[in-house]
């Protein structure tokens, strides 16, 4: 006796309207996967591509990738297939290669990119610049002890550049650098943190910027740079002579200092002109008024947080945390439901992640487990892409230029992985 594979009506519909097929219900076996469905689209399409090769498409169903196949999904979502199922499709994206490695002397704690500039902090308490190129510009002594955290400025002047540093030597640095002369300054020294300073990040302004550290604290600064200012000098290591100007270094104290948090501070970001969130060892994220210098909210993890990024496009914050999961999470959540999806795939403690700079669903995490991996936060079942090279622990992930991802690990390479973004936008 023959057994019948139940069939499924789904409707397709996409919203890049050059790969658009016919509006009618479709039947389709129950048991189809993601391969099957980007056949048939390729077979319906209507106009002919100018490519011969079939794309490859990715389909939601819900909100959220198909990963399994239809008949299990819609089980699991407890959609009916007695209905005609809605399901969108997207062209899939290319898989990131990698691009280079850059070589230090130390650990790569953090990176930070701009334009076509990077800088990196290293263990051996230098701060790197390069180019995306790879090409390396100036390797910065300065900091006493590891460098833990760096954050570019906002820049108006093309030829003067203003940048960060935060480290285990309790201080953040501002550094001016002079792209022309290749010259670079220390011109201010933040001061007063009692431990390690491990997260800094800078308002949209570039006026201002909030520093987490090991002492439990969250300070606000300013970011100005100005070679006038007021205030004790420092005697300058002799050691920065021969890449700097000679300028005094002027020390700066906290405009604001906020407590709150009973373990170290891992990760602050900006939601507001006024508003900042952090993330802690406590297992709490707290968002901050600076305004009225008060904690506005608790939200409540189980784990550590080891670090956090917000995206202003979506207005949702990643983290990672000490039990290998990667949550995204809506600050300002009043259901209940503050965590809104939990990614699990690392085999280890998930040190760092960041938003895509450009894409409101992708982001990626890096991990102890030497991996990091490439997201779309509507398949929480599996990474689109794993990103492999590290032969030890990743500490820092950077996606600041949309095209290129960057990883910094205990082996003491800056891996960087191009990243194409594709060419139909939505509605061309």
């Amino acid at each position: 006796m023959e057994t019948d594979v139940p069939h499924v009506q789904v409707k397709f519909y996409t919203k890049q309207s050059r790969y658009s097929v016919p509006d009618t219900p479709f039947s389709v076996p129950a048991t189809v996967q993601t391969d099957d469905l980007s056949s048939l689209i390729n077979g319906l399409i209507s106009e002919p591509l100018e490519t011969e090769t079939n794309l490859e498409f990715d389909f939601l169903v819900e909100g959220e990738f198909l990963r399994i196949s239809l008949e299990k999904h819609l089980e699991q979502k407890n959609i009916s297939t007695e209905s005609v199922v809605e399901i969108e499709y997207v062209e899939r994206h290319p898989a990131p290669r990698p691009e280079d490695s850059l070589n230090h002397d130390d650990w790569v704690s953090c990176v930070h990119s701009t334009g076509n500039k990077i800088l990196t902090g290293c263990y051996d308490n230098t701060l790197r610049l390069w180019t995306t190129k790879g090409d390396s510009i100036l390797t910065i002594p300065g900091h006493t002890q590891p460098v833990k955290c760096v954050s570019w400025i906002k820049n108006d002047s093309s030829d003067k550049q203003s940048f960060m540093s935060g480290s285990h030597d309790q201080t953040v640095l501002l550094w001016q650098w002079d792209e022309k002369s290749n010259e670079v300054d220390c011109v201010h020294s933040c001061r007063g943190h009692a431990g390690s300073v491990d997260c800094v990040a800078v308002d949209q302004s570039g006026q201002r910027f909030c520093s987490g550290s090991w002492d439990k604290m969250l300070k606000l600064w300013s970011a100005v740079i100005n070679h006038d200012e007021e205030g004790p000098e420092e005697e300058e290591n002799p050691k920065k002579k021969k890449k700097t100007s000679g300028q005094k270094v002027q020390t700066r104290v906290p405009m604001l200092t906020l407590s709150g948090h009973s373990e170290g501070v891992s990760a602050v970001a900006w939601l507001e002109e006024q508003e900042v969130c952090t993330a802690s060892w406590d297992h709490t994220i707290r968002l901050w008024d600076l305004e009225k210098a008060a904690q506005k909210s608790s939200l409540q993890g189980n784990k550590v947080f080891l670090d956090m990024s917000y995206s202003p496009m979506n207005r949702l914050l990643v983290t990672g945390s000490s039990d290998r999961h990667v949550r995204l999470w809506d600050p300002r959540s009043s259901d209940g439901a503050i965590v809104k999806c939990s990614y699990t795939s690392h085999s280890g403690w998930v040190s760092s992640v960041a938003w895509s700079a450009s894409n409101e669903h992708q982001f990626i995490s890096g991990s102890y487990d030497n991996l990091m991996k490439l997201w779309d936060k509507r398949s929480p079942k599996a990474p689109l892409f794993n990103l492999v090279g590290h032969t030890d622990k990743i500490l820092a992930v950077d996606w600041s230029i949309p095209t290129l991802m960057m990883s910094g690990g205990a082996d003491n390479q800056l891996r960087l992985f191009q990243y194409d973004e594709l060419k139909t936008s939505p509605g061309s």
